[in-house]
């Protein structure tokens, strides 16, 4: 006989019952569901980690408990695209863009198949669990990856926003997403386009290009250097492939720097792809590249982790300020 389960007690349950930002994966599916979306979901041991325990309840029929198995999941996965199905996997990113990276290549993207991969509690964010748990280099891993998609939302409202849009795109897609508890920067129903930034402010002085959980950083930072006197505008770049170019280039000739900012090691992540942009257009505009400076990352609260890296507000402010100084 189990045991009950005791609501005060530190366990998954009742971390996600404080927890709403996990509803954004579940709830945004079981709407493509009830619209006649093809949506079947699972999840390596962790449904209570990432919400889609609420998918599981409402659709257990269109719900698959891989277990410890992550590899199987997505390789399962790509056999149920094969049938018609949409299949939404996910697990901690570390493992998703890392330990799965063979069957992503090979049975997903090299095929081709309209298999969503959702890797959670992705960069710092999984803190204390240690630098094993931490995913600061599937940005890199996963672009690289022809005929893959890489969505990095800000936000659960953006992730419910990229997840509708992903309906009807035909391509698989990698969306790196935080642990429910990032920072609100948009209103529920948000609009999104896959492949298209999102300009907040134009900056003449600097312009700070973030994905992710640092967009809200970003955003508190150009709030500050804007009392400063300093012009900095602000980009969001969900989706790192396809990039933006446009919105690159834009900016690019606007500012005096661009700042990238991403939980991420600065080598091959988003920064490093603002860079071949510039290079390939042959513009020689300042690029600081700012994020993981290609080291393992330390072990600690995500929100220790956050200050210690300068990902957030005060920290990304004062990057940027560096970058002007630099330049002038």
């Amino acid at each position: 006989m189990s045991t009950p389960q005791n609501p005060d007690s530190w366990q998954y349950r009742a971390l996600n019952a404080r927890n709403p930002g996990l509803d954004y994966l579940s709830d945004a599916l079981i709407d493509l569901v009830r619209e006649g979306h093809p949506v079947v979901a699972g999840s390596a041991d962790l449904q209570y980690s990432n919400g889609l325990n609420k998918f599981a309840s409402e659709f257990p029929e269109r719900y698959v408990q891989f277990g410890i198995s992550e590899q199987n999941m997505v390789s399962a996965a790509a056999g149920m695209a094969t049938t018609g199905l949409m299949p939404f996997v996910a697990t901690f990113a570390s493992f998703l863009g890392l330990l799965c990276c063979e069957q992503i290549r090979m049975d997903v993207a090299y095929c081709k198949l309209p298999v969503r991969l959702v890797g959670h509690h992705t960069g710092i964010s999984l803190g204390f669990y240690g630098t094993s748990h931490h995913a600061t280099e599937d940005i890199s891993t996963m672009r690289a990856i022809a005929n893959l998609t890489v969505i990095s939302p800000a936000d659960g409202a953006q992730l419910a926003a990229a997840i509708r849009a992903s309906a009807t795109w035909p391509d698989p897609i990698y969306f790196r997403i935080g642990r429910g508890r990032d920072p609100k920067v948009y209103e529920d129903g948000v609009e999104f386009t896959i492949g298209k930034a999102i300009v907040h402010s134009v900056g003449h002085d600097v312009t700070i290009i973030g994905c992710g959980l640092p967009v809200a950083g970003a955003l508190e930072a150009a709030t500050k250097l804007g009392a400063e006197g300093i012009s900095a505008g602000v980009i969001d770049m969900p989706t790192i492939k396809p990039l933006d170019r446009d919105a690159i280039i834009a900016a690019a000739r606007q500012s005096s720097v661009l700042v990238t900012v991403e939980e991420h090691n600065v080598i091959g992540g988003l920064g490093a792809a603002v860079a071949e942009v510039l290079a390939d257009e042959g513009l020689g505009v300042r690029l600081v590249r700012h994020g993981i400076y290609d080291e393992y990352s330390l072990i600690a609260p995500p929100t220790h982790l956050y200050a210690h890296y300068e990902l957030d507000g005060p920290g990304i402010a004062r990057v940027a300020r560096a970058a002007l100084a630099k330049a002038t």
